[in-house]
């Protein structure tokens, strides 16, 4: 037998026997660990992967069906006008109200269509950073000042990690600035104004869908949110309209796939994901089946959908296992935490920075686990480092980045956050 090939293999079977023969089930905090993992990831299927992912992924695929790269290159490219680029990536999260997870497929939409690293990253941070309604919910329940730092600290942050992250890979970004010179002229397709209401129709799907309860933020946002199905409903009416007179999917095809969500609105007003799932599913049948720009779609979208979502579910079992749900007990004690981020220290900013950068929030969840963590004798600044990191970064989406653009960028991206949050924080705590 040749061991020098055999011993890699012989060694993963004996790690394998070795951790199964010593692993710890009966014991009460593994246990647990083991049932916060499968708490977790069903809550995720169900509030997330639906509503938020499924979107996501159509948008992306969008992106590389719909949106020519030498569009995207001219833009976002590594060559385009920086102020512009970086000015768009900066305030998308304004628009999109997604979480750390929801925002990749997107991100690997412009990032395989040829976006320049710097927008792409500035992109990637500010999608869940900055969320209008999680930074109002802040300002209201954590005070004034931490959600006014917050909404400036995420501004910023952005477009310095994105300025950062292309001077530190700025060989490749030349190599790609020089490659854009020799592309030709975008040829003329279908016009802009097509185009743009065709993603805000996508768009407004996958925000208003999540759109959430603002708790005890009133007025315009509760407006919104006891219409949210309604909006939701417009616009996939709209993008209904799209497929027929725009991308000509057969008229009596999409009408056939409006049906089942319509009568299970109607019959089942008060489960709205009945009708939503329904909608999914026959939208996805009509492009599949389509032999023209609705099936190229539906094929990009899968194959985001393939790429991203075996890593995103194992990420969140992951965490879940090591932290648990929030207000639940994981492997790694939550009373470790709260002893660790107490004061304004560089080390409790640290600590809290990377924690929040590995921990999983959703959308608007990080202002009721601060509220409770601060109650515990949580300090100002490391308040500010967790809120800055935690809504950018995840386990999941940090596998789910490995793959899209490397370890090296992925490790950098990752330190950048961590490192900026940190300080941010310390700099906020002591003023």
């Amino acid at each position: 037998m040749d061991w020098k090939r055999e011993w890699k293999p012989l060694l993963w079977i004996v790690a394998a026997f070795l951790a199964l023969f010593y692993l710890p089930v009966g014991t009460l905090r593994f246990d647990l660990a083991i049932m916060e993992a499968l708490h977790l990831a069903k809550w995720y299927a169900r509030e997330h992967v639906l509503l938020c992912l499924i979107p996501a992924f159509f948008i992306a695929g969008a992106i590389g069906v719909f949106i020519r790269k030498e569009s995207v290159m001219k833009y976002l490219g590594p060559k385009a006008n920086k102020a512009l680029a970086y000015g768009v990536a900066s305030v998308s999260g304004t628009i999109l109200a997604v979480c750390s997870c929801t925002v990749l497929p997107l991100f690997s939409g412009i990032w395989r269509m040829g976006a320049g690293l710097g927008p792409a990253a500035a992109f990637l941070y500010s999608g869940p950073a900055i969320n209008v309604l999680a930074i109002i919910l802040t300002a209201r329940v954590l005070g004034l000042k931490i959600g006014v730092a917050r909404a400036v600290g995420a501004v910023l942050f952005s477009i310095v990690i994105g300025l950062l992250m292309h001077f530190i890979f700025r060989k490749e970004e030349t190599e790609k600035a020089n490659a854009q010179m020799t592309m030709p002229e975008p040829e003329a397709g279908r016009p802009l104004w097509q185009n743009a209401l065709f993603f805000f129709s996508l768009v407004a799907i996958l925000v208003f869908a999540n759109w959430g309860k603002p708790g005890g933020v009133g007025g315009f946002f509760a407006v919104v949110h006891s219409l949210k199905w309604l909006i939701t409903g417009l616009a996939a009416l709209g993008l209904a309209l799209i497929l027929v007179f725009w991308l000509h999917l057969p008229r009596w095809k999409v009408i056939a796939a409006a049906i089942p969500p319509l009568v299970l609105a109607f019959l089942f007003p008060a489960q709205p994901l009945l009708a939503f799932g329904a909608g999914v599913i026959g939208f996805s049948l009509v492009l599949s089946f389509d032999k023209s720009e609705g099936g190229e779609w539906f094929t990009s979208s899968w194959d985001f959908a393939k790429q991203i979502f075996p890593l995103l579910i194992g990420g969140v079992l992951v965490a879940g296992v090591l932290l648990g749900r929030p207000g639940h007990e994981g492997l790694i004690p939550s009373a470790w935490v709260s002893a660790a981020v107490g004061g304004n220290s560089l080390l409790a900013n640290f600590f809290a920075a990377i924690s929040g950068a590995f921990m999983y929030f959703a959308t608007l969840t990080e202002v009721p686990i601060l509220q409770g963590l601060m109650g515990s004798g949580m300090g100002q600044g490391p308040a500010l480092a967790l809120l800055l990191a935690g809504p950018a970064l995840s386990l999941p989406s940090m596998l789910v980045l490995r793959k899209v653009m490397g370890l090296k960028k992925t490790v950098v991206f990752t330190g950048l956050v961590v490192i900026l949050s940190t300080l941010a924080g310390f700099i906020f705590g002591n003023l």
